[in-house]
């Protein structure tokens, strides 16, 4: 039996259903009430926005709500492998069960499984639901919220560089020749270095080359008059190419989008340190799900009427939340290259797996 992880398919499915159900029922609790505080603090910038009303204060809860679910999953989890660990001990079912004969890994088993279904879960949820609402909520945050944008693959507040000129959209959508910008500013600076004229426009398109500006306003900086145009060309050596390649969301990417911007980055000679660490994240921040149960399994073990239980369900938080310390503050490293992308994606998940693993078997195994 000590070989056999799942002795029993009777009592994996009992431990698994348990599981699952405080998993959602943690989960729609802080969903709900993080997204109650996020609408008092931001429903006022939505529905400042001429046009808007309870529409677009419904959209903005649609794409909110998966960066909320993405967020808190591990932490979900983590909280319901304590109250379902601590639950058992309570009830005096481990003892029963290591009665019969099973270890803590086995105990553990059906829990570690539903961890790592739901790790994939949160994988694909991730790929095909947050990306896409981190990318339309990222542009319609940097548009104020006043128009939501239609095409996909927009991105959010793009600076680019025109030799020692600027050129900023507030959004950019589409690709190639058809690419337009909107909320979109041109500086063209003095050879000082000194803003010497100020260009903006609500929209502008691909002229080949450079950007047609419609019904912009020129101000001049040492006169401090500003005029009205048309329309004028502006930028006559930005492509689009180095439009997409101005404002790289990997929050707003799937791995494979992220890994072709990778590589034009490479081709351009750019940095890609903070992108190759955003890539890795990708994989090991949905596993992390997969890691709590055994941070948490200290809840499960030693006698309930020691009156340590409580005691031991705190260090299992503690343990599952100063993961999450480790891990972002391990990102910020990677993303300022201190450490290697790989090595700061995937470090702090190892390590806590073996803190895991060295508390597990050196108090009940």
């Amino acid at each position: 039996m000590q070989l056999d992880f799942f002795p029993s398919k009777t009592l994996t499915g009992y431990l698994a259903k348990t599981f699952v159900v405080r998993i959602a029922a943690v989960l729609v609790m802080l969903v709900m009430v993080l997204l109650m505080l996020d609408l008092l603090s931001n429903s006022g910038k939505v529905l400042a926005a001429p046009g808007n009303g309870q529409a677009e204060v419904l959209t903005y809860v649609s794409l909110r709500a998966p960066q909320l679910i993405a967020r808190f999953l591990p932490y979900s989890v983590l909280l319901a492998s304590i109250l379902t660990l601590a639950t058992l001990n309570q009830n005096s079912e481990v003892i029963a069960m290591k009665a019969a004969g099973l270890s803590a890994h086995q105990v553990l088993a059906p829990l570690l499984l539903t961890a790592l279904v739901t790790s994939g879960l949160s994988f694909a949820f991730n790929e095909r639901v947050l990306t896409r609402a981190n990318a339309t909520l990222s542009a319609w945050q940097a548009n104020d919220y006043a128009k939501m944008p239609t095409a996909s693959g927009a991105k959010a507040n793009v600076y680019v560089t025109d030799g020692t000129n600027i050129l900023y959209a507030a959004n950019a959508s589409g690709t190639g020749a058809a690419m337009r910008l909107e909320g979109v500013t041109y500086y063209d600076r003095a050879p000082s270095g000194a803003i010497a004229t100020e260009t903006k426009a609500a929209s502008a398109t691909f002229a080949s080359p450079g950007w047609k500006l419609t019904d912009a306003t020129r101000f001049e900086v040492s006169t401090a008059e500003t005029t009205s145009l048309p329309s004028v060309v502006v930028g006559q050596d930005l492509t689009p190419e180095q439009i997409e390649l101005g404002s790289v969301n990997p929050d707003g990417q799937s791995l494979m989008e992220l890994s072709r911007s990778i590589a034009d980055y490479r081709e351009a000679g750019r940095r890609t340190a903070e992108l190759e660490a955003k890539w890795w994240h990708k994989i090991s921040g949905p596993l992390s799900a997969a890691l709590m149960p055994l941070l948490g399994a200290v809840a499960a073990f030693g006698l309930a009427r020691s009156g340590q239980l409580f005691l031991r369900a705190i260090i299992g938080m503690a343990l599952g939340f100063a993961y999450f310390v480790v891990d972002n503050a391990a990102l910020a490293m990677g993303n300022f290259g201190g450490y290697p992308p790989f090595l700061a994606a995937w470090a702090p998940f190892m390590l806590f797996l073996l803190i895991g693993e060295t508390v597990l078997i050196r108090t009940e195994e």
